[in-house]
């Protein structure tokens, strides 16, 4: 089968049927009664985007119903091929996945295994951790800095032969943390070509900080190099799952062997090439987003309030009394706020939403823990 006809296809067949898309969009609560929540339940608990995908993005979901009872195998090459476009590498380098949840899950089965280590942050986000007890390796966690950052220079001298894995969230979640451009170069020149490192940048696209620069711009000075991406955050599209990983071709391959047989579906491939093209998405939900974040952290240190500065679409606050049971009193309110983290007990992560839902987060938190109370 000619690929260039079938990517030909698919894309015809979905721009006949765009015109028609926009009726039936999503309503507000739709996400949370597909949970089982109540509908007016404020969701500031797993960093998602509540704007939700752009308008062109749904439109080209509902338009993908056209193609519905094929299988997405030109989608997922159209997919590629505007994400290699969109970094500057051959398509042979780009992993696409259900979300970068399964980029994580394949890095670790192509590059760990019985008598390797897996090293991350402590804390930071647990699926490569998790995803390592499967394949038996031996998982290396290394403390934050005082000023909750990514303590490279342990994580450095922690690598040896056995190292197979080196995961670094950047910006880091929970913490909101960044790595500069130039720390991140250092420390990469000093792990082992036989580790990988895998750079997960999915809340790349709300850092401001210009001493950061993503991990993909270093892909060819350093082999040994994986960066994961996501549609999920700044894209709104956190059920939709589509993710991917850039990496040498032979890092790629080795990670391609590992994924399930066609992991991108038609809807989701459509909406990713949709907010791909859409120039002023990224910068106009970033402004949205950091802006309500920077607004929240101005009220938290009105109230006297400790919080760590974030780079990213949700925020940690200190507390000063261990969060479990704060969690559950949110509930009772109605509001979701983020779960605990072992070694930051007194911490409480919360994602930014829409300004009515932060007002009513501050609400509860000034009624929760009164701010005279806040460490």
């Amino acid at each position: 089968m000619d690929p260039t006809l079938s990517r030909r296809r698919f894309t015809g067949a979905l721009g006949a049927a765009v015109g028609a898309a926009v009726a039936g969009l999503p309503r507000p609560g739709a996400a949370s009664l597909a949970r089982g929540e109540p509908a007016d339940l404020v969701q500031l608990n797993s960093n998602e985007n509540p704007y939700g995908p752009s308008p062109a993005a749904l439109a080209a979901m509902a338009a993908a119903q056209a193609v519905a009872c094929r299988y997405p195998d030109a989608a997922e090459e159209e997919v590629a091929l505007a994400v290699a476009r969109h970094h500057g590498v051959p398509p042979e380098r780009v992993v696409l996945g259900c979300g970068s949840s399964d980029v994580l899950h394949m890095a670790g089965s192509a590059f760990l295994g019985p008598g390797r280590t897996v090293l991350a942050a402590e804390p930071t986000f647990e699926a490569v951790l998790a995803y390592a007890r499967v394949t038996r390796a031996e998982p290396v966690k290394v403390p934050l800095t005082a000023d909750f950052r990514h303590d490279l220079d342990a994580m450095a001298r922690a690598c040896d032969a056995r190292t197979g894995l080196v995961y670094v969230c950047n910006p880091n979640n929970p913490t909101g943390t960044v790595v500069s451009a130039d720390a991140l170069d250092a420390f990469l020149a000093r792990v082992p070509p036989t580790a990988v490192v895998l750079v997960d940048e999915a809340y790349h696209h709300f850092v401001e900080d210009p001493a950061h620069r993503s991990a993909a711009e270093r892909l060819d000075r350093f082999p040994n190099l994986v960066v994961a991406r996501t549609f999920s955050k700044i894209y709104g599209m956190a059920g939709m799952r589509l993710g991917y990983g850039l990496a040498s071709e032979a890092n790629a391959e080795a990670m391609r062997a590992r994924a399930s047989w066609s992991n991108v579906n038609a809807a989701v491939a459509a909406a990713a090439l949709a907010s791909l093209e859409d120039e002023g998405l990224v910068a106009s939900q970033r402004a949205r987003l950091n802006g309500e974040r920077r607004r929240l952290c101005a009220e938290l240190e009105r109230d006297g309030r400790r919080t760590i500065l974030s780079q990213s679409n949700f925020v940690m606050i200190e507390v000063g009394t261990d969060v479990k049971p704060l969690i559950e009193a949110f509930r009772a309110r109605k509001i979701l706020v983020g779960r605990g983290f072992a070694p930051m007990p007194t911490w409480l992560r919360v994602s930014v939403g829409r300004p009515a839902e932060m007002d009513a987060f501050l609400a509860a938190l000034r009624e929760i823990v009164p701010a005279r109370k806040a460490a």
